[in-house]
């Protein structure tokens, strides 16, 4: 398609049609309202995913729904009726707070809304009340209110409340689940991860001793677990803590300090050098030796430095005999002799979940690995051009959607990779993301789809057309820049470029064409060019983890 076809279809997508049957709900016709006045809209040459993609935005809206007593908050989806803190209430509603913001903030509002005095938060929020049998922690709730708070204009009343409900939280943590003294984390049952059926938890109880979070079964030979994931999800919740203390004007110190006893009883007590992978440590001090997407779930908290990053890429993320399957990433590695790929049920213990691959993005990029992250991107995409169903699984080898439909992290997870890979990213930062990719097919014949993507920020609206050669960006229908295919272009939000990212394997070439003239660059994979003085200089060059076998 020529780009300016693509920009006149991308023009003429009507958003308020498109969600007109969740509009007629009176109860979240506001909601709908919103999502429109985003000015978010998708076309692609590639009519498959684009019918795939406002099948999402469709199907987003009935997973938003007023729930206990409660202004309209968001769903898992599927099978499950509720808002979970592991995923509903904490990644998927950060992904959703750039496209209804107003439903992110009630979504974690509603954990604050029903935490018990002595500190606890509920696990889930359903339409009967509060559930409290488990913890079941994975994204830290403190950087996704954060990013929240920083994206969406910084409502301090909010914060303030958020801030108090999670202080006490992690006292009850603290107190509660350290029951060895390690100053690490514990596991009572395999819910308190969200790892059902994993060969993690093989011959543990699904929940605590009498459904109590505070207990566990005394005589069974391996509790309680010291766990990477939930020592992990402290840590991290620590340091944003710290930072969401001082944005409220008090001392972070005591947080930092915490989170940092945190870590290093992380690294004495599930951290294997040699294999270089975090696991749990069961009662009698050994290492339950299962490669799970534990180490998956770490990184994305934060945890070590850049060089770590890249061991974990080399060894195990990007490893075709560990966790990078055709369709990545498994939730068991597949070298496990107990690595199940069965995708029709609720299963850790092998298929790829999309719990998995909206997680991913925070690591790879806060690590400065954007290519590698693509090579997630464009399968999942081809996968889900395909899919019949928005599924919680999907088959590491064939791509085919798995258990339950309309499960709101797989419909979000379409929403974000389109952004990501194609579109315009509003960072929490102050920053936007250009990105100049365009999606691909990865089964039988080669073809590169050309897409256009808008996005509404501060009263302006922007427009990108991706095509096989260039990255056209417009600002109010003027021109902004024009560039080579493969870079993202980071902007201010009234689009002023300042820096560029190398996106392709492939070291690109070329000029950003401005309104100011141009910017000649060169970046290979990762670089990072920073635009100084008119001219862009290398701020970052990682490199490039390439897979392995």
């Amino acid at each position: 398609m020529m780009a300016e076809t693509l920009l006149d279809e991308l023009r003429g997508i009507k958003m308020p049609d498109i969600l007109s049957g969740a509009s007629a709900r009176p109860e979240i016709a506001t909601v709908t309202q919103e999502f429109a006045a985003s000015g978010v809209a998708f076309v692609t040459s590639n009519r498959a995913l684009q019918k795939r993609y406002y099948d999402a935005t469709s199907e987003l809206f009935a997973c938003i729904k007023p729930m206990a007593g409660l202004s309209p908050i968001l769903q898992e989806g599927g099978i499950y009726f509720g808002c979970w803190l592991e995923s509903t209430g904490t990644i998927n509603a950060e992904l959703l707070s750039r496209f209804i913001p107003s439903v992110s903030q009630s979504t974690y509002a509603s954990f604050a809304e029903f935490q018990r005095e002595d500190g606890l938060l509920p696990y889930k929020v359903t339409a009967d009340g509060p559930v409290f049998s488990q913890i079941q922690l994975v994204t830290p709730l403190a950087r996704c209110v954060w990013n929240h708070y920083a994206l969406n204009g910084e409502d301090r009343d909010f914060l303030t409340r958020m801030y108090r409900a999670m202080s006490a939280y992690d006292a009850w943590i603290a107190q509660y689940r350290d029951t060895r003294g390690s100053g690490a984390v514990e596991a009572f049952c395999a819910f308190d991860t969200g790892h059902d059926l994993s060969a993690r938890f093989w011959h543990v109880p699904d929940s605590p001793a009498g459904n109590d979070p505070t207990a566990y079964r005394a005589d069974n030979p391996i509790l309680p677990l010291i766990a990477p994931d939930l020592t992990a999800n402290i840590i991290c919740q620590r340091f944003y803590l710290a930072r969401i203390a001082e944005e409220l004007g008090e001392d972070g110190t005591p947080w930092r300090e915490k989170a940092e006893t945190s870590l290093k009883a992380l690294f004495e007590q599930c951290y294997d050098a040699e294999d270089g992978f975090f696991y749990d440590r069961d009662r009698n001090g050994r290492l339950v030796k299962v490669q799970s997407d534990v180490l998956l779930r770490v990184l994305a908290c934060e945890v070590g430095d850049d060089a770590f990053f890249a061991e974990a890429l080399q060894r195990y993320l990007l490893n075709t005999r560990k966790f990078f399957a055709k369709y990545p990433f498994t939730s068991l590695a597949l070298d496990d002799p107990r690595f199940d790929p069965a995708f029709d049920y609720n299963s850790w213990c092998g298929p790829s979940n999309f719990l998995s691959l909206i997680r991913a993005p925070h690591a790879f990029e806060h690590h400065g690995r954007h290519v590698e992250l693509t090579w997630v991107f464009y399968p999942i995409l081809s996968s889900l051009s395909r899919s019949t169903r928005f599924s919680q699984t999907v088959h590491p080898s064939t791509g085919r959607d798995g258990f339950t439909e309309t499960y709101s992290p797989s419909i979000l997870c379409m929403l974000d990779f389109v952004e990501r890979l194609c579109g315009i990213l509003p960072r929490p930062d102050g920053t936007l993301w250009f990105t100049g990719l365009v999606p691909y097919q990865i089964d039988h014949r080669d073809d590169a789809h050309e897409t256009a993507y808008s996005r509404r920020i501060d009263g302006n609206l922007f427009e990108l057309v991706n095509t096989s050669e260039r990255s056209t960006a417009y600002r109010n229908g003027e021109q902004l820049y024009d560039a080579p295919k493969g870079v993202r272009l980071i902007t201010t939000r009234d689009g002023q470029v300042t820096s560029l990212i190398g996106m392709s394997v492939e070291p690109v070439t070329g000029v950003v064409n401005t309104s100011s003239g141009g910017l000649p660059f060169r970046a290979a994979a990762n670089e990072v060019l920073t635009l100084q003085n008119g001219v862009f200089r290398v701020s970052s060059a990682p490199g490039l983890v390439p897979p392995s076998f």
